[in-house]
């Protein structure tokens, strides 16, 4: 379903080549979650933004769902990251003047196959506990419903692969709580693979594969006994 293979990735930079990945391999099949957790450039942010298909790697392979992304056209890749990657970040990242519905609905808009997206996002605002707030703007809801409808719009085209930044760093643990529940049941439901950073050991701790970026490596973090 995801399979990452032996990827580093490199910078050029007046003083020669910098080396943020070295050699990272990560397999996933569906329905899987992984935590990934390190220090700032520790290269977390590198390595999702190659899963997301925004830069590719130096050297190595991605496949996500049986596609090499980075070999598709412009065109074809902007509509295979909208199709098939959800993307969640620690800022919820929702529009202001739109309402909770309309940032749902923002990636079908954009896949005009898709004749059923109006109903899913109601669907999905339903399973996550914001019927009631679909005409609302963002400026109207609490910092966990807002995530909450973020985490909604990541999974509406019914991504392979959802990858999720700090998505409770700017929580209270109640709301991260809740966040927390609603992604892991939603992932799961979707058979979808979760890629989720975090500095929090608390979230990570959910998790049953734990990663730390160390220098730029994936490396497996050691079970707690």
């Amino acid at each position: 379903m995801l399979k990452v293979d032996s990827i580093q990735k490199n910078f050029e930079t007046p003083a020669g080549t910098l080396r943020i990945l070295s050699d990272v391999t990560l397999h996933m099949a569906r329905g899987e979650a992984v935590a990934i957790m390190g220090p700032s450039g520790s290269g977390k942010s590198t390595l999702l933004n190659i899963l997301g298909t925004l830069e590719p790697p130096t050297a190595g392979s991605v496949s996500i769902d049986g596609c090499n992304p980075f070999t598709l056209a412009d065109r074809d890749l902007a509509r295979f990251r909208n199709r098939r990657i959800g993307f969640i970040f620690q800022d919820h990242h929702l529009l202001p003047q739109c309402s909770i519905l309309e940032n749902v609905l923002l990636p079908v808009l954009a896949d005009r196959q898709n004749t059923k997206g109006l109903t899913r996002a109601r669907e999905l605002l339903d399973r996550v506990g914001l019927s009631h707030r679909l005409d609302h703007r963002p400026a109207e809801l609490s910092g966990g419903e807002k995530q909450r409808a973020a985490i909604a719009r990541a999974v509406i085209n019914t991504p392979a692969l959802i990858l999720a930044d700090e998505p409770t760093g700017n929580l209270d643990r109640a709301s991260a709580d809740v966040v927390a529940n609603l992604l892991s049941e939603l992932h799961k439901q979707e058979q979808a693979c979760l890629v989720l950073v975090t500095h929090s050991d608390v979230l990570a701790s959910r998790f049953a594969r734990r990663y730390e970026m160390v220098a730029g490596r994936l490396v497996e973090a050691l079970q707690p006994a």
